[in-house]
């Protein structure tokens, strides 16, 4: 208890000093923290941190995909960095964080790309086939080639992790931007896009979710292509 005590300790006292939080510290050393020109050293510091912040994830992803998220301990990814697992800690409080943090970046690339789709020129009965495709394509990937990384967003989605949540909404809303444009220019009937959105989503459900995507592996029917061409077909007709 001692040890863990000192520990958070010194992670306190880095806390700290990296946040500028002790009033007597700024006092003391604001003329031995200037320049002539003017910026201050703190100043310089932050990209240097915002790069190490980075290259932390970076490695982790690494890692994760070498040995898997769960395996990965703070411990190596201090080690592949040639720093101390103290230093890491300084960036992220905990390895969830790491994990989350690996993870944000993984969905930030799908949400890159549909939000690219939806901003193209095609119509939007083009742009629901590239999004759901878009989509789909980079699960499977990562199913087939990074199967360890696949375990990481399964588990991120079972386990009802909060950016998760907020991947999903971002790509109902982008969906659901879609379908909002493809009603206003008249390709679609009027009617609610948001629940339209939702409804595209369950149906295709089995081609975005890890854990699905696993368990049909093997079925044939229905394709992604007979999928999206059922929902296209509900979208284009009136409702009953």
């Amino acid at each position: 208890m001692r040890a863990l005590g000192g520990i958070e300790k010194k992670r306190d006292i880095g806390l700290k000093t990296h946040l500028g939080e002790a009033e007597s510290s700024r006092q003391d050393h604001s003329h031995a923290h200037g320049r002539p020109d003017g910026r201050n050293m703190r100043t310089e510091r932050e990209p240097n941190e915002k790069d190490t912040h980075k290259l932390i994830v970076e490695v982790a992803e690494r890692l994760f995909r070498e040995i898997g998220f769960q395996k990965t301990t703070v411990a190596d990814i201090a080690r592949e960095l040639h720093m101390s697992p103290a230093n890491v800690y300084r960036f992220f409080a905990a390895k969830s964080e790491i994990n989350e943090a690996v993870c944000m970046d993984l969905l930030g690339k799908i949400e890159a790309e549909a939000e690219k789709i939806a901003a193209s020129r095609s119509t939007a009965t083009q742009r629901i086939r590239n999004l759901i495709g878009s989509v789909e394509k980079t699960h499977h990937k990562q199913y087939m080639f990074d199967r360890k990384l696949h375990d990481l967003i399964e588990a991120a989605i079972a386990e009802n992790w909060a950016i998760m949540r907020r991947h999903n909404e971002r790509m109902a809303a982008i969906l659901e931007q879609i379908i909002a444009s493809g009603m206003a220019s008249g390709e679609f009937p009027p009617g609610d896009a948001a629940l339209a959105a939702r409804l595209v989503n369950t149906a295709c459900l089995r081609f975005s979710h890890p854990r699905l995507i696993v368990e049909f592996e093997q079925d044939t029917e229905p394709t992604l292509d007979q999928m999206i061409g059922f929902c296209l077909t509900a979208l284009t007709r009136n409702p009953v």
